[in-house]
C-alpha cells in the first residue's frame, strides 16, 4: 500500500470503524430494534443479532489495528453481504406498514449504500496485495526508495 493510499484511507477507516463499532454496540444494547427486520426464514433471531453485533464491533476495532486490518475488512465484507437480506426485509416491512414516501425513499437508498460501504471497507482494509520479492516469495511491499540487495557472486 502506498503512502498516498494509506493517507487517503485513514479518514475512511476511522469513519467506518465508528459506524461499525456504533452499530455493534446498538445490536448488543438494543436488540429489539433489529428483531423486526429479521427475515422470517432465518432461525434464532436473537442469536443472529447478538453475533452480528459482535462481528460489527470486532470488525470496527480490527480496522484500526494494522495487523488485523485486512482480516477485519474481509470479515466486514462478508457481514455486509450476510445482512443484506435484512435490509431488503426492512424495506418490505416498512412498505407494508405504509411508511411515508420519503421514508421508503431512504430505505431504497440504503440498498446501494451497502455497495458504498463495501467499497469503503475494501479501501480501509488495505486492498493492495503484498509485493513479491526477487526470490519469488511474498513479502511486505517495500517503499520505492528501498531496493533489495542483489546477491554478489
Amino acid at each position: 500500500m502506498t503512502l498516498a493510499h494509506r493517507e487517503r484511507a485513514r479518514p475512511i477507516r476511522w469513519l467506518l470503524a465508528a459506524i461499525f463499532i456504533g452499530g455493534g454496540i446498538l445490536h448488543l444494547v438494543a436488540p429489539g430494534r433489529y428483531r423486526g427486520i429479521m427475515p422470517a426464514y432465518l432461525p434464532a433471531h436473537d442469536a443472529l443479532i447478538f453475533w452480528s453485533g459482535l462481528a460489527e464491533l470486532a470488525g470496527g476495532v480490527g480496522l484500526l489495528v494494522r495487523r488485523t486490518r485486512r482480516l477485519a475488512a474481509f470479515g466486514l465484507l462478508a457481514l455486509l453481504v450476510a445482512v443484506f437480506p435484512a435490509n431488503v426485509e426492512m424495506l418490505r416491512v416498512y412498505r407494508e406498514r405504509g411508511v411515508a414516501w420519503w421514508g421508503e425513499l431512504l430505505l431504497w437508498a440504503r440498498l446501494p449504500l451497502q455497495l458504498l460501504l463495501m467499497w469503503g471497507v475494501w479501501q480501509a482494509g488495505g486492498r493492495h496485495p503484498r509485493a513479491i520479492n526477487p526470490d519469488g516469495c511474498r513479502t511486505r511491499a517495500l517503499p520505492r526508495r528501498v531496493r533489495p540487495r542483489s546477491s554478489r557472486s
